[in-house]
């Protein structure tokens, strides 16, 4: 499903008929949907297609609890959709918004989350180190992920040692893509900072055929 900002309430009306009653596990993974939600996470993009892959997962893995997902990216950035469909994601059922600039990402999510539609969204800010959301719009998206029981993800360029975005985020985490033996490759989320379980927990998820491409 794809849209320009101007069909959200169009996304949100579909949002509200899709999304199901969310079936949270006792012990949810912490890179799941599950484990997200309620909290605002921020990926690194430094290794660009390891976090693309990783972004996918939890949109395959939000898609299989039952719940909708929205991917929100300036209309200069994408994934790509025969890889998204290869890891599993299912396109018809993924609402796609695309925005003229970086800075209406998150204006346009603050709008899909408060409708509480999506119990995912991806804030796709590209790989642009200095993007910056402003703290009263983040610090509303928190507060929104947490009444509708929402997980928030947004991919930047920052690195390690980059500032993160706020204290609004509650895990702060990077991806990174290794090549592993018969042609496949290896993904690995790394938490740099964790709020809810500490940093310094990874999880490793093995693929196979293209890794991905912006």
């Amino acid at each position: 499903m794809g849209a320009r900002a101007s069909g959200l309430e169009d996304l949100i009306a579909a949002g509200h008929l899709l999304r199901a009653a969310p079936t949270a596990p006792s012990a949810p993974e912490a890179w799941s949907r599950n484990g997200l939600a309620g909290r605002i996470a921020e990926l690194s993009c430094a290794d660009s297609p390891a976090a693309l892959t990783a972004a996918l997962g939890l949109v395959r893995d939000a898609q299989r609890q039952g719940e909708t997902a929205a991917w929100i990216t300036p209309s200069a950035n994408s994934f790509f959709p025969p890889d998204a469909a290869e890891l599993g994601v299912d396109l018809d059922a993924l609402a796609v918004v695309r925005v003229p600039r970086a800075a209406d990402v998150p204006r346009a999510a603050d709008r899909l989350v408060r409708s509480g539609a999506f119990g995912l969204a991806v804030l796709d800010m590209g790989e642009e180190r200095a993007a910056r959301v402003p703290i009263p719009l983040m610090s509303r998206l928190l507060g929104l992920a947490s009444r509708h029981d929402a997980a928030v993800l947004i991919l930047t360029g920052k690195r390690r040692g980059d500032p993160s975005l706020g204290p609004a985020i509650s895990l702060r985490a990077e991806a990174r893509r290794a090549r592993a033996p018969g042609g496949a490759y290896e993904v690995e989320v790394r938490a740099i900072e964790d709020k809810r379980r500490g940093p310094g927990w990874a999880r490793a998820d093995l693929h196979r055929g293209p890794a991905g491409l912006r």
